[in-house]
C-alpha cells in the first residue's frame, strides 16, 4: 500500500513537473521543474530497487546536465518576454497526448509486456546491482554500448568546437 501511494506520488510529480518545463516562460523556472522532474524519476528507480540507475540518474542528468543548461541560459541572456506561452498551442497538446495515450496502451498489450529477464532476483541479490548491470552491457549490448559511446565523443568534439568560436 505504501509503495503504491510513493508510486503515485512520484509519477503524478513527474508528469506535473514535465508539463510545467515546457509551459512556464521563465526559463529560469523551466530549469527548476527539469530538475524536479529528474529527481521524481530517480524516485521511481528507487522504488523499483534500482538504487544504482537512481543515482547515475541523480548525479549525471540532476547535476551535470542541469548545470550546463543553467550554463547556457547565463549565456544566452534570454527575456522572459521572449517565450512563447503555449497556450495557442492547446490542439497540438491534445493530439500529442492522444498519441501518448494510444503509444501506453500499445506497450501494455504488447506481447513483450510481460517477459521477465534472464537473470533472477538471487542472481541479483547474490552479485549486486551494478554488477550484474555491467555484465549485461558488456556481454549482451556492447554494440550499442559502444555506438552511444561514439555519439557521446561526437557531441564533445562539437562542444569543443563550439566554445572555440566564442571570443
Amino acid at each position: 500500500m505504501t509503495q503504491a501511494l510513493f508510486f503515485y506520488y512520484f509519477s503524478g510529480a513527474t508528469i506535473l513537473s514535465a508539463v510545467l518545463t515546457v509551459a512556464l516562460r521563465n526559463p529560469v523556472y523551466c530549469g527548476l521543474s527539469l530538475l524536479s522532474m529528474l529527481l521524481h524519476v530517480a524516485g521511481l528507480f528507487v522504488l523499483l530497487n534500482a538504487e544504482f540507475i537512481a543515482a547515475v540518474q541523480v548525479i549525471i542528468y540532476a547535476g551535470a546536465i542541469l548545470v550546463l543548461y543553467l550554463f547556457v541560459l547565463m549565456l544566452l541572456n534570454l527575456k522572459s518576454e521572449e517565450r512563447f506561452l503555449h497556450s495557442r498551442y492547446a490542439i497540438i497538446l491534445f493530439f500529442t497526448l492522444l498519441i501518448g495515450g494510444e503509444f501506453l496502451l500499445a506497450v501494455l498489450h504488447s506481447p513483450f509486456s510481460k517477459k521477465v529477464g534472464e537473470i533472477s532476483a538471487d542472481q541479483i541479490i547474490q552479485m549486486g546491482h551494478s554488477q550484474t548491470i555491467g555484465i549485461a552491457i558488456f556481454n549482451d549490448y556492447l554494440l550499442p554500448f559502444e555506438i552511444i559511446g561514439v555519439f557521446l565523443l561526437g557531441g564533445v568534439i562539437g562542444a569543443i568546437v563550439l566554445a572555440k568560436d566564442i571570443p
